[in-house]
């Protein structure tokens, strides 16, 4: 594993356990260079209420991997999060910076009702 990923890893880790305290859903992501993943999950971590992403048929676009279509990921998933009866959750960057796509994500969550 790369130095890069490792510290990444590290970082998440930290950032779940205090997540695994508070015990609240849980919106993590997950972000490639071609695509962008979201998934809501119970405090456990054992169950998947509610997922997105760039690769499903009715997203998918002409650019996935950019700013935009991050965006229209953070408004998918509040809406199936809403849908499955969530309304607040924790939200896991996994190691990522909070910038960019991370960003246009968590921002088109809360603009689309879910509390974090």
């Amino acid at each position: 594993m790369n130095v890069k990923k490792a510290a990444r890893l590290r970082r998440a880790k930290r950032t779940r356990v205090k997540i695994g305290q508070l015990r609240v859903n849980r919106l993590t992501i997950f972000r490639s260079p071609q695509h962008m993943y979201a998934q809501i999950l119970t405090p456990s971590g054992d169950k998947v209420l509610a997922s997105a992403s760039t690769v499903e048929k009715e997203v998918r676009g002409a650019k996935n991997g950019n700013v935009e279509a991050a965006g229209r990921i953070g408004k998918l998933i509040a809406e199936r999060g809403k849908a499955a009866g969530v309304g607040k959750v924790a939200f896991d960057r996994s190691g990522y910076a909070f910038h960019g796509r991370v960003k246009a994500l968590a921002d088109a969550a809360r603009e689309n009702g879910l509390d974090f």
